[in-house]
Parts: structure tokens; sequence; C-alpha cells
């Protein structure tokens, strides 16, 4: 099967004056996260890095008005959809309980074919779409060999945990372990503007719960919590953000289906 050279791989659109969403189009819906770039006084935080299909150093630089500046990468979570490009930051902030499989992760295939039925299962039960023969439809440059991708380790340079904080100098954000989709899962919230980074704790799409290293009792705990919050909007770390009644009906619907409401 030969796929088309796509004309460019990352699309960057501006959600506020400070925060910049990434996305990588061409990856399948299962694997295309959000990448969120903060713009701050001091430093810039980068949120989640994508597949690491393609550099994606040079489009967050591009981003930014000031590239003297540090860029922090804050990964949410380990899955190989989070943490592709990691390792092309200087910085690199997780929580302690993924800093190893940060540091070394998993191997895994862009061929759907090379994925365990067990996951290729889990995701149809959720509700997504059939993979695509992989989990691309178009390749990043000529020449380019699906087959050939891989991981590369980044070890993390500082690590985060409940109650933390990430300061940009004009702009403070909490740490909130979140698990259930991952052991050691975190958001951020701003509480400035009750804007909160769920990662994938919460987005608008099926949630994934019921894998390796995933806890519906954490996730329970997870999702009621973050219904008190005062929110104002979610971005999460798949599909568009959303507000506080859309919030309140995702929690509701997964509590309900865990006998949990």
């Amino acid at each position: 099967m030969t796929l088309p050279v796509a004309d460019t791989w990352f699309q960057t659109r501006a959600l506020d004056a400070r925060t910049i969403l990434i996305t990588e189009p061409h990856v399948h819906p299962i694997f295309s996260a959000n990448i969120h770039l903060v713009l701050g006084r001091d430093a810039d935080l980068l949120i989640d890095s994508g597949m690491g299909i393609a550099p994606l150093r040079p489009v967050v630089d591009a981003a930014r008005p000031d590239r003297e500046k540090p860029v922090i990468c804050l990964s949410t979570h380990t899955h190989v959809d989070h943490i592709g490009s990691a390792h092309e930051f200087e910085q690199r902030l997780v929580h302690p309980l993924e800093a190893e499989d940060l540091a070394a992760p998993e191997p895994y295939s862009l061929v759907s074919a090379d994925i365990s039925k067990p996951l290729v299962d889990l995701f149809a039960q959720a509700g997504y779409p059939p993979l695509w023969t992989y989990l691309i439809d178009a390749i990043p440059l000529p020449g380019y060999n699906p087959a050939d991708y891989s991981l590369t380790g980044a070890p993390a340079t500082g690590t985060l945990d409940e109650g933390d904080t990430v300061d940009l100098g004009d702009w403070t954000a909490e740490v909130l372990h979140l698990p259930g989709h991952s052991p050691g899962q975190i958001g951020l919230w701003h509480a400035a503007s009750g804007t909160l980074f769920g990662a994938d704790a919460i987005y608008d799409g099926p949630l994934i719960f019921d894998g390796p290293g995933m806890s519906i009792p954490d996730y329970i705990a997870t999702l009621t919590r973050l219904r008190a919050l005062p929110v104002t909007q979610v971005h999460g770390g798949h599909d568009p953000a959303f507000g506080p009644e859309r919030l309140h009906q995702i929690v509701d619907h997964y509590l309900d289906l865990w006998g949990a409401a």
C-alpha cells in the first residue's frame, strides 16, 4: 500500500491569546492526540508531544514569539500518542509513576496488523472506527517507511505530582494526579481562568478505561473529582475543547455506566 506525502504534518490553531493547539490530522483518530502549547513570560509549556512521526520542535518554535525562552515539555502520561517527540525538548516532566516508561518506552508499531487483538478489540468496544492498514493515512516526507517507526527514550529531567505547580512567570497551574486511564496520568488546573487541561482523563470522545494499567475505581474517583471543579473550559487529550455542561454530561455518563452514579 502506497501512502501519499502530506503537504504538512501538523496543524496549529490559536485557542486564545496564549494557548495554541497542535494536531496531527493524518494520524488515526484513536492516536491523534492534542498537543497544547501555552505561552508564558519566562518559559513556554508544551503539554504532550504527539506520535513522534515527524519532528515537532520546529513547529513549536515557529509558534513561539520568543524562541530564546525555554520550553518545558510536560508528558501527561506515557501512552504512545503523547510522548513521541518528548526527546526533542531539553526539559521533560512527567509523574514519577511514568518516568521509567518515558525513559525507555515500549516498542510500538504504525502497522495495524502488529497491534494486539485485545487492544484492537478495546478500541472497537469503546466506539472508535476500525483501524486503517497503518495508523496514518499519509507519510510526512518522501521515502518514509511506516514499518521503521520507533519511539526514542526521553529520560525525565524532573517529575510532577499532585499539588505541584507549573509556573511560567505570568501563568501558574496546579498539577492534578488523575489516575484511571493511566496510573501516573496528570492534568493541569489553571484556577484563575477555570481552565482544565484534562489529558486522557476526560475528553469529548469515547474514553478508554479497560486496558493494561487502567483502573475503573481510580477513574471513578478522578471523574468525580473533576466534576466538582469550577470549570469554564476543558482542553482534553483528544477532540475539541468543551465547557462545564458537557463535562458534567461526560462524567455522569461514565459514572452511570460503571454503576457509580
